[in-house]
């Protein structure tokens, strides 16, 4: 078997150039500490999104994680470049300017309420965004001194210069040439090219153009691919276009550690490629998500989306019924177009093995090719 090692692999510490995506969502159920170990421990980057998790949280964590496992790992959090600019007192105070300044939108969401025969429910540990709460976030991961922080969306600049001071690596997530050349100039260590394919936000670029696009844009700089990637053909391709490794995620998703609802497991193993679509209706960013009956309506309202995060809030009453009610097929479920390929759930460790096994052997049939 021809071995699978990279430059990446010595700046990071890990053996093989795959890095678990780090997904955030449930309240960092979706990558949890034993996901994140597993992955680590297999000779990947386990990396943790904890979009959506207090400060305190997220250093309980941290220090989960380091109890499963002595390998580097990473925590993902968003740091949007663009919000709402108001900072409310709390989701509350939010909730009511949407009701003031949307009522049409209110309206709309309490309709279909009635319409899907959803109970009222108590929102009231919904979790919000705000750029207080993005700055306690960023402020316990860099206090934890983690090896690695992924700025999965927005600007990693805000984090820099502190993460560097005390050893942390930075990695930025890109979807244009252009971003990512502006990440390498700022010192970020290692980029993410995602492409469209991803699950979750993402950008317009399809993967196998972003990729080269980006190794080019950003000289030296490390550069992970990231969308549709779910076994070592992909892996190999994107080796072939210059990537140095690869960020993964829905593949990851159908582990046995995810805490991903069951029914959206279920989900995206009975869902075509074709519908894994990108919409704004759950998080006013384009996201790409398992099709479903929400997303048709919403896109059939004709109204406009709000600004992250106020999306995310006005959905927080019917999100909080529809998962009251166990209707999940009417919650969102970020994931990338690679799940229409994806049929069962296996433990992470034997999908680590089977990506290094299946990438080694790819890369020897080319050779003879």
């Amino acid at each position: 078997m021809r071995s699978l090692h990279t430059p990446l692999c010595d700046l990071l510490g890990i053996r093989y150039p795959i890095v678990l995506a780090g997904m955030g969502g449930l309240h960092g159920r979706l990558t949890p500490p034993e996901l994140v170990a597993a992955v680590s421990n297999a000779g990947g980057l386990g990396v943790t999104g904890l979009t959506d998790v207090e400060p305190e949280e997220i250093r309980r964590r941290i220090r989960a994680i380091r109890a499963l496992t002595d390998k580097p790992f990473g925590v993902d959090l968003l740091l949007p470049a663009t919000m709402d600019e108001a900072e409310p007192e709390s989701i509350e105070a939010m909730w009511e300017r949407i009701c003031r300044e949307h009522p049409a939108h209110v309206r709309f969401l309490r309709e279909l309420m009635r319409e899907y025969d959803l109970p009222a429910a108590d929102p009231a540990n919904d979790w919000f965004m705000s750029p207080r709460v993005l700055a306690e976030q960023a402020q316990a991961v860099l206090e934890e001194k983690v090896p690695v922080f992924a700025v999965g969306l927005g600007n990693p600049d805000l984090v820099l210069e502190r993460a560097h001071a005390q050893g942390t690596l930075v990695l930025g997530l890109a979807g244009t040439a252009r971003q990512a050349a502006r990440q390498a100039r700022a010192g970020v260590d290692v980029i993410v090219a995602q492409g469209a394919e991803s699950g979750g936000h993402t950008g317009r670029v399809g993967t196998s153009v972003l990729v080269p696009e980006v190794v080019d844009a950003v000289g030296t700089t490390p550069v992970l691919a990231a969308g549709g990637i779910v076994d070592g053909r992909g892996i190999a391709a994107m080796l072939a276009l210059g990537a140095q490794g690869v960020w993964i995620g829905t593949a990851f998703l159908m582990s046995e550690e995810s805490r991903l609802y069951t029914e959206h497991k279920r989900e995206i193993a009975a869902t075509a490629s074709e519908n894994f679509v990108v919409t704004r209706a759950y998080t006013g960013k384009p996201a790409r998500d398992v099709k479903n009956a929400f997303i048709e309506r919403w896109e059939r309202s004709g109204l406009p989306h709000l600004p992250m995060p106020l999306q995310w809030v006005l959905l927080r009453e019917f999100r909080a019924a529809a998962l009251a009610a166990g209707r999940y097929d009417l919650l969102n479920n970020p994931a990338g177009q690679g799940g229409g390929r994806l049929a069962a759930v296996r433990p992470a460790q034997a999908i680590f093995a089977d990506l290094v096994a299946e990438t080694s052997a790819t890369l020897d049939r080319l050779a003879r090719l």
